[in-house]
């Protein structure tokens, strides 16, 4: 699994915190300040994943979801100012509330103690980044950002969001390595298409909002995890073993 690895990129959202709920929330409580009545959690996720894999090749793929929320309520809002509101009503949450998936630190620490170059290769904004690095402090506490990672890249980043496969090339090219020489840790489907066209292997770890996919992931994964306390224990037996 880790032979002949040198790189680990995670995904954030879903991979490494527990926020794609957190999401729903956040877009439930902007539609209903669109003035229109926010649909069930389910369909404010599939809308979201839909819109934003058909928009990832724009400029600015959350800026359109935006706009297409302003569209699908006749909202009075331009798409800048509903971006605004969404980061208004996402920052207590970012703040106060999301969290690293249990384990999920400590297996950061071992892949780093064992000399592999740890990357984060996000869809979510180098702002949401930034408050999770510096503002969040039960993320702080566990783990320091600035210390575990090479790199960190959030959506502006690139000129185009998973699943298109530009993240995954910034980074190899960056860190001079490989796709033979990468590894990538993620939870959805649209992650583990992107590491398909980067022709990097992918293990998934369960994620509950990607459980409608969860044969596909199982299928096309290098490697499947019900949780990062399973992953450890697989990546200590084998690190530690090669050592």
């Amino acid at each position: 699994m880790f032979d002949g690895k040198k790189v680990v990129i995670f995904d954030m959202d879903g991979t490494l915190i527990d926020s794609v709920g957190i999401w729903n929330a956040v877009d439930a409580e902007l539609i209903n300040a669109l003035g229109a009545q926010a649909p069930n959690e389910c369909a404010i996720q599939h809308r979201r994943d839909a819109l934003l894999h058909a928009l990832s090749h724009t400029q600015d793929a959350y800026l359109e979801y935006c706009d297409a929320l302003r569209k699908a309520y006749n909202a009075r809002y331009s798409k800048e100012e509903i971006r605004a509101m969404r980061y208004r009503i996402a920052k207590h949450y970012l703040q106060n509330v999301i969290d690293f998936k249990p384990d999920a630190p400590a297996l950061l620490h071992f892949l780093r103690e064992k000399g592999l170059t740890l990357t984060i290769a996000s869809t979510t904004s180098q702002s949401n980044l930034h408050t999770y690095m510096y503002e969040n402090s039960q993320m702080m506490q566990k783990v320091d950002f600035a210390e575990t990672f090479a790199m960190i890249l959030g959506r502006e980043s690139v000129s185009r969001i998973k699943p298109h496969p530009h993240v995954h090339h910034h980074v190899m090219q960056t860190l001079n390595v490989t796709p033979e020489e990468c590894l990538i840790i993620e939870d959805s489907l649209v992650g583990l298409e992107a590491a398909r066209h980067a022709g990097i292997d992918a293990i998934i770890v369960y994620d509950r909002y990607a459980r409608d996919d969860q044969e596909t992931l199982k299928q096309g994964a290098y490697a499947y995890f019900d949780d990062f306390q399973t992953l450890l224990y697989a990546a200590q037996k084998e690190l530690t073993l090669k050592a």
